[in-house]
């Protein structure tokens, strides 16, 4: 499986969501964290699976729950960087897609580095 890692705002939005599901049915939350794991997953076995957008990213949505899992896949590794609602303020992520950039970058950096 390929390593990913899942920016602190991606993380945030996951987290509010989760909250958000939990309030309005108990163990609503718990099933799109699962959900969001499960999709998390499927993307660390398949990265290339779905399409590269003209961004850069890639993009899973969640079953069930109207969520996109937005990604971007560089140097051998998965940057997460959006939780986003499918209806909500779209592309407003897009400016975390520089952020994962740089952070693979100095990943790899590290990496031969070591």
């Amino acid at each position: 499986m390929t390593p990913a890692t899942i920016l602190h705002e991606a993380e945030v939005e996951l987290w509010d969501a989760v909250a958000y599901y939990e309030s309005k049915a108990p163990g609503l939350g718990l099933d799109f964290e699962a959900e969001v794991e499960r999709s998390v997953n499927a993307i660390k076995r398949f990265p290339e699976r779905w399409p590269l957008r003209e961004d850069g990213t890639r993009r899973y949505l969640t079953h069930r729950f109207p969520y996109l899992v937005v990604y971007v896949h560089f140097n051998s590794s998965l940057w997460i960087v959006s939780i986003a609602h499918c209806k909500r303020r779209p592309g407003y992520w897009k400016d975390r897609i520089k952020t994962a950039e740089q952070n693979a970058q100095r990943s790899l950096i590290n990496e031969k580095k070591d």
